[in-house]
């Protein structure tokens, strides 16, 4: 078993020299055989360790007990440990799915905050050969396309690793046994109301009575999805999908070609907004519909993602709670927009005109100028002239409905003098008059993962 996870590990480059591993550990037999491993390995791998327990409020005082099991496992072997409490429940509640879930985004809501923050370089967990057959088949009855059928990779998002995921879970007990590392057992595993315990307890059990080799013939399954998705995948082009944080757009285009092509834009697409759970054949044709749908209309998804069709793209974002920002007075220098945007006025000699930067004539700004967003009644007089309401003007610029109201926009009273980040008034454009001019332009706030 070492052999084959210091292989895993070197073949397919999860561990680099100098890195600090934060090892996912909820006390089972599984991520204690992990912690163990790479704490023994650790300076064969050029690396740190750090273990990572998780309470999930769920199960009283076991949940606790469990926590500090891990920690005094790590204090006896000299392992640094951090220990994190998430509501399991709440978070559930909130994103409307099951309590297995709200944690399991609670979870990863913590890992996101600790590769945010640099302090972890990666985060390993413990999914082994077992969970992976699981996996599979889960996607399958779930509706799932070839690329659920891929099931897990050793890397996800080049932060997550895993290295023992061809490793059987009868390797990983020996491992425990022989190395007599002790673990815990949580009592929910056997409880079938959740659909992973079903499987794991009543359906593979008797599949495997049926056939021999079960786990790795889905596993080798996978592999050969995988391949072929790879290879499909390198010869579609998919240049014209936009990729910002965590909100994709697809070009409408792009839904004319085959089916099973734009089924694997659409998943890659998710990708590569981190979104890997959760997504069935029946979400992908949800999005496929709104093409034919009017402008403005969306769909909600799993993990919170919202997909809408927006003018010549089907965008798709996740859904963030935003309020409508207070007025900031004009002036140089930096303002905190509401905690949305940095916007940034400096004066400047420099005429040359750059992507969302936008140059106005200083002295033809107001006094009483104000950043704000957009108010019933707002009137913008185009550069070049030609006044309409700022709403029809958003419109013509097919500004998204779902963002039009959080712009920062210039305005004295109801007349608007700057759109940021798209245009500027005719009235405080640059001119042969013009002795000082200043230049405006924004910086997007990232927002910590509000799960963490």
């Amino acid at each position: 078993m070492e052999k084959e996870i210091l292989d895993c590990i070197n073949n397919n480059k999860l561990i680099m020299p100098g890195e600090l591993i934060g090892v996912a550990v909820s006390g089972g037999a599984d991520s204690m055989a992990l912690l163990h491993f790479l704490n023994e390995n650790k300076e064969n791998l050029d690396c740190e360790i750090v273990a990572i327990t998780i309470d999930h409020m769920l199960r009283g005082e076991n949940s606790i007990g469990d926590a500090l099991f891990v920690k005094t496992y790590c204090a006896d072997n000299r392992i640094p440990c951090w220990k994190f409490s998430v509501d399991a429940e709440r978070v559930a509640d909130s994103q409307k799915v099951g309590v297995e879930e709200g944690a399991r985004i609670a979870r990863y809501g913590v890992f996101d905050k600790l590769l945010q923050d640099n302090k972890v370089d990666k985060i390993a967990l413990a999914h082994h050969l077992s969970d992976q057959a699981e996996t599979i088949l889960m996607h399958i009855l779930r509706g799932s396309g070839l690329n659920g059928a891929c099931g897990m990779d050793f890397v996800r998002s080049n932060n997550y690793i895993r290295p023992m995921l061809n490793i059987s879970k009868e390797e990983i007990l020996k491992y425990c046994a022989v190395n007599e590392i002790s673990y815990v057992e949580d009592e929910t595993n056997v409880d079938t109301t959740y659909n992973r315990n079903f499987l794991r307890n009543i359906i593979m059990p008797e599949l495997k009575k049926r056939w021999e080799g079960l786990e790795q013939n889905l596993v080798n399954f996978s592999k050969s999805c995988r391949e072929d998705n790879e290879f499909i995948l390198s010869h579609i082009k998919r240049d014209g999908v936009i990729i910002e944080g965590k909100m994709a757009k697809i070009p409408l285009a792009y839904f004319h070609y085959a089916p099973s092509v734009i089924n694997r834009i659409i998943f890659d697409t998710l990708n590569k907004i981190n979104v890997y759970q959760d997504i069935e054949r029946k979400h992908i044709e949800l999005i496929k519909s709104l093409v034919d749908c009017d402008n403005g209309k969306k769909i909600s998804l799993p993990c919170s993602l919202i997909a809408q069709k927006e003018y010549d793209y089907i965008t798709i974002y996740e859904v963030q709670k935003r309020e409508l920002v207070e007025s900031y007075p004009f002036k140089l220098g930096k303002i905190n927009f509401g905690g949305e945007c940095i916007i940034e006025a400096k004066r400047t000699k420099d005429t040359q005109l750059r992507p969302s930067h936008l140059l106005m004539d200083y002295k033809k700004i107001p006094q009483d100028a104000v950043w704000r967003t957009k108010k019933t009644g707002d009137r913008f007089t185009k550069f070049g002239g030609g006044s309409k309401s700022l709403k029809s003007y958003m419109i013509d610029k097919k500004i998204p409905n779902r963002v039009r109201d959080f712009i920062p926009v210039l305005a004295i009273n109801s007349e608007i003098l700057c759109v940021l980040g798209v245009e500027i008034s005719d009235k405080v454009k640059i001119d042969d008059t013009t002795t000082s001019i200043v230049e405006v332009s924004q910086k997007e706030i990232i927002k910590k993962n509000k799960n963490s």
